[in-house]
């Protein structure tokens, strides 16, 4: 197992990279997605602050992220002494008419392709997704780590509808009619994936990339009046079973299915991490399960992460655990503080257990 980190857009810096080194990673986890821009919860550092209603506008419909970018971005990674192991999450720009059936649907179809393609001459293994009309929403912000830190959680049902022009928790239409997006079922949702599936698969395994799916966060069976897919961990298999190609992987989310009603968190760990399905796995810890949960420091949570290393190590799990999000600390560098906190926990647990 390698330990690795995932850097926001703005924080793919040399800095941060040397940061992430200097806590013991090897490995880097970037998002490309601008989640903040235009949004007016947003701030500079990890999360965006009050409820999450929306985080901004999504990017550029016309410009996908160019084969120079991702080379550019990878030797940067590298010149650091650091590996890029995963771009996470397409730009709903690019890929919301896949999610709503739209009518630019084939067109973004062919931008998923391409954007494939190019991380695979560029050489970059694995692209985390989340197939999510809603995306992420209905968290909260607030002091519900120990000591009063800063961090996530949800504290109850959150049924705002999904406005028109919006996907993803992103306005992808500005200029969109007043009203809301029409729900539909769960089966319907399954289809737009496994026709998804079908289509971009192919693709990634000529390319030599993995798409690594995320589970739902949070993991609601409605979320914005929307269907889910992933909120139990036996979802998991159902969306395994929809291709066996090996570029059908998880992004295997621990705080996301600890916060699943159905429990059985070690039970998921044993059984996917056999499959040999597992892209990356973002660890984190949280206390409670939907609607009402909190994210607290990784030792400080309901999940022995002790437990999940054991059975990741035993299943021969070789790939790149990153802390994901983790709750800041008071003081001037408060997401590079948390994030030590959980990066240092991580490599010493590792160790412990004769991982390297």
């Amino acid at each position: 197992m390698k330990l690795g980190i995932g850097l926001y857009r703005h924080m793919l810096t040399r800095e941060n990279f040397q940061f992430a080194r200097q806590a013991g990673a090897t490995h880097v986890v970037a998002h490309l997605v601008d989640y903040f821009r235009g949004g007016a919860h947003a701030t500079r550092d990890d999360q965006p602050t009050g409820t999450d209603t929306g985080w901004g506008l999504a990017g550029d419909p016309d410009r996908l992220w160019s084969l120079e970018e991702l080379v550019t971005l990878r030797r940067e990674v590298e010149d650091a002494g650091l590996t890029l192991e995963a771009i996470e999450n397409f730009d709903p720009a690019h890929w919301h008419d896949i999610l709503l059936d739209g009518p630019r649907r084939a067109a973004h179809v062919d931008n998923v392709q391409t954007i494939i393609r190019r991380m695979g001459e560029a050489g970059i293994p694995i692209m985390g997704y989340n197939f999510s009309i809603a995306g992420v929403a209905g968290r909260t912000r607030g002091n519900y780590a120990r000591g009063g830190a800063p961090s996530v959680g949800m504290e109850g049902p959150y049924d705002a509808p999904v406005p028109l022009g919006m996907a993803w928790n992103m306005v992808v239409d500005p200029n969109a009619p007043a009203g809301n997006l029409p729900p539909v079922t769960h089966d319907e949702l399954w289809r737009r994936l496994k026709r998804f599936l079908a289509e971009v698969l192919p693709v990634a395994e000529e390319a030599g990339v993995r798409l690594a799916a995320h589970p739902d966060d949070p993991p609601m069976e409605f979320i914005r009046g929307q269907p889910r897919l992933v909120f139990q961990p036996r979802h998991y298999q159902r969306l395994l079973d929809l291709d066996p190609s090996p570029s059908n992987a998880l992004e295997f989310c621990i705080g996301s299915i600890a916060e699943m009603t159905e429990g059985g968190l070690y039970h998921a760990v044993d059984r996917y991490s056999r499959s040999g399905r597992l892209g990356y796995v973002h660890f984190r810890n949280v206390r409670g399960t939907v609607p009402h949960y909190r994210e607290t420091f990784v030792d400080d949570g309901d999940v022995d992460m002790l437990r999940v290393l054991g059975i990741l190590k035993e299943n021969g799990f070789k790939g790149v655990l990153i802390p994901d999000h983790t709750p800041q600390m008071t003081c001037a560098a408060p997401w590079h503080a948390g994030m030590a906190y959980a990066l240092g926990y991580m490599k010493a647990a590792m160790q412990s257990l004769g991982i390297s």
